[in-house]
């Protein structure tokens, strides 16, 4: 059995002073007015272009960010890979949506996929599909409402470049993850996954559909994939997540009249989730996973049963992944336990990763335990540390 308590193998590589800085950074995100004021101060010094990349290269962004360039990440790729961790580079550029953003995050996405090539240290790609398409567009389309001449265009470009990074994923042998976004906007991704799935995926899964399991409805979404790849003849690739737009989709479903999409409460979550890994997972021979998730119950749910389905837990078919900066319990635990596992590893200039990092403040304050548990374990491992030097006196 995996002990995710094992603070010394899931900060093996850190040293005193890294912890002593996630320390203190975990403190202040716990508390929520410090996460609110912060986030007020960086989206004004961000409209008036203030520079306050100095403050956080070596606090927030060194912890939860690989670097502002490809280039850069490659010192944490190599670290990651040392402890048999790969990664999944994610270009985290944000708050853009001209049309020169989108070309860029496009082109930004080609490079990390080329880069990826060859790379034994990265095990996907990952690109969203808000970030190569406009976002208002895509709603109208999934309202079923006209779209304008030029719209159509705009549209035809985002699919283009859809399934565009879809073919290099393939034909450079780097499986490419399709992250999920929110409900208004979600029909298209999944419609446009489903037939990449089927055009990309004969061989071996390159293309895989995300599914958030706080939607009450993807299960049955989970099960139309199974049947149309078994009719179709292909591979599906399936990364489970939880969510992660709760209060934005139940307010916006008040808001417009349209049932919640959301399951009722946490545990009929985890139960939807748990049950897609364990539907996936049973039917292995004909599909490839990804399992992210910071939860340690789905986590060891997950290896159970991988184990008594009698499947290798180094099976190249099952990733598990969690966040670059977070729950290293699990990563370093499951990975020295034989399983594959990989991190997301955001990478992007400091004042376009902003929005990213406020995001990923504000979860850490209102995921309930995360932030405590965090801390809790990088005391227990500065304390394992500091009773291990006076042992060896």
């Amino acid at each position: 059995m995996i002990d995710f308590s094992n603070t010394h193998i899931a900060f093996e590589g850190k040293s005193d002073r890294d912890l002593k800085k996630a320390e203190i950074l975990f403190k202040t995100m716990a508390s929520t007015s410090l996460v609110k004021i912060g986030k007020i101060l960086s989206n004004i010094a961000l409209s008036i272009k203030f520079p306050i990349g100095w403050a956080l290269r070596p606090t927030i962004y060194k912890h939860f960010v690989g670097g502002e360039s490809l280039e850069n990440t490659r010192k944490t790729l190599e670290k990651l890979g040392q402890h048999k961790v790969k990664a999944v580079l994610d270009y985290s550029a944000e708050g853009g949506s001209t049309e020169k953003d989108i070309e860029e995050t496009y082109n930004e996405t080609v490079r990390s996929l080329m880069f990826a090539k060859n790379n034994p240290h990265i095990s996907h790609g990952v690109f969203k599909a808000s970030g190569i398409g406009p976002v208002d567009i895509l709603k109208k389309y999934c309202k079923k409402q006209p779209l304008t001449a030029e719209e159509e265009i705009r549209f035809n470009i985002f699919k283009n470049r859809f399934f565009e990074l879809c073919k290099i994923a393939y034909e450079n042998d780097i499986p490419v993850l399709v992250d999920a976004e929110h409900v208004a906007y979600q029909d298209v991704i999944d419609e446009l996954s489903d037939e990449a799935m089927a055009r990309f995926n004969k061989e071996k899964a390159v293309v895989f559909a995300t599914l958030q399991m706080y939607r009450h409805d993807r299960l049955a979404y989970l099960n139309r994939i199974d049947e149309n790849s078994q009719k179709q003849g292909f591979i599906p690739g399936i990364k489970f997540v939880r969510g992660a737009y709760m209060e934005e989709e139940r307010m916006l479903s008040r808001q417009e009249n349209y049932p919640d999409p959301i399951c009722k409460d946490k545990q009929a979550t985890d139960e939807n989730y748990n049950k897609g890994v364990s539907f996936v997972l049973e039917r292995i021979d004909r599909f490839e996973l990804f399992i992210g998730t910071h939860n340690e119950a789905s986590c060891r749910l997950a290896a159970e049963k991988i184990q008594s389905l009698g499947i290798a837990s180094s099976d190249k078919r099952i990733f598990f992944a969690q966040l670059y900066g977070m729950s290293d319990n699990l990563s370093f635990n499951l990975a020295k336990a034989g399983y594959n596992v990989t991190k997301y590893l955001p990478y992007a200039p400091v004042d376009k990763v902003l929005p990213y990092l406020i995001r990923r403040a504000e979860e850490n304050t209102a995921i309930k335990g995360q932030t405590s548990r965090e801390l809790q374990l990088i005391r227990v491992e500065l304390e394992r540390r500091k009773n291990e030097r006076l042992n060896k006196k």
